[in-house]
Parts: structure tokens; C-alpha cells; sequence
């Protein structure tokens, strides 16, 4: 499998970067913007609360799971290996899907100007995982048929 997305660096550094530009854009923005209006709190709270704990089962699990193969970096470490259980087995990028829906729980629980830019973050996230997947299948055999079995990229059940 070939990307057409730009590796940002020998190991992905460059996505890692703006990932974290991202994040910083949005906890400013949750921080300064305007809040929600408190007619619409409990219903928000609510679902924040869901999709945090969600988010972080899925993150918690990820980092776990990976033990010494984690890096903060799209590309895979050599000598790994395919992990296909608990939050693996759900979707194939857990920790990206967690961070996604801990922010969208910030966003709602915050301000709808976080909303914006994680708005851009599920766009560069999704971007972020074509290129590592990119990079997993000429890593790991055996990691096109993990593709086939975890359909899911991102989100259980939804992406």
C-alpha cells in the first residue's frame, strides 16, 4: 500500500508537530472562547462524560496494549508486531480515536469555538492514520489482514 500524504519526516516527526499544535489550538479555544449556553448543559454533560470515558478506554487500552512497541511517531517501530485484542480488536488506531473523542468531551463540555479546530483534528487525524497505515502494511505481514478483520479505523461501531 503507497500514501500519496508526505511522511513529514523519517519517522512521521512532522505530524506528531502539528497533532500537537492541534490540541493546543483547541484548549485555547476552549479556554477563551465563549461557553455554552446552561440551558444545554445537562444533555452536553452528558455526553461529554460518554465520550470522554469512551475516549479514554480507548487511548488507555492503545498505550497498554503496545507496551514497548508505543512511539509518539506515525511510523512503526521495527520488530513489532500487529496487535488484534481489547481496544485493537474494536478498531485499528485506538489511541487516535481515544484522543479524538477526549477532545470532542473538552469541546463539549468547554466552548463551541473548540469545536472548530477539533473539527481539523478528525480531519489531520484520520490523514495522520492513512499514513501510518501506509507505512504498517510494508512494516508488519499480516497487517493488511488485520484491515480486512477490524473494519473500524478511528471509532467503534461509527469510523
Amino acid at each position: 500500500m503507497t500514501s500519496s500524504l508526505p511522511k513529514l519526516g523519517r519517522r512521521g516527526e512532522g505530524w506528531v508537530a502539528l497533532q500537537v499544535v492541534l490540541l493546543v489550538v483547541m484548549l485555547a479555544a476552549g479556554t477563551k472562547g465563549r461557553k455554552w449556553p446552561s440551558a444545554s448543559r445537562g444533555m452536553r454533560m452528558a455526553a461529554a462524560s460518554l465520550s470522554g470515558l469512551c475516549g479514554l478506554y480507548l487511548f488507555g487500552d492503545g498505550v497498554a496494549r503496545l507496551g514497548r512497541q508505543i512511539t509518539p511517531f506515525p511510523k512503526p517501530v521495527e520488530e513489532g508486531s500487529v496487535k488484534n485484542t481489547g481496544a485493537y480488536g474494536l478498531v485499528r488506531h485506538p489511541m487516535y480515536g481515544g484522543v479524538l473523542l477526549m477532545t470532542l468531551a473538552w469541546s463539549l463540555a468547554s466552548a463551541p469555538l473548540a469545536l472548530m479546530p477539533w473539527t481539523v483534528a478528525v480531519g489531520f487525524l484520520d490523514a495522520k492514520r492513512r499514513r501510518e497505515e501506509a507505512w504498517l502494511v510494508e512494516e508488519y505481514p499480516g497487517y493488511e489482514e488485520y484491515q480486512t478483520s477490524v473494519r473500524h479505523s478511528l471509532v467503534p461501531f461509527v469510523w
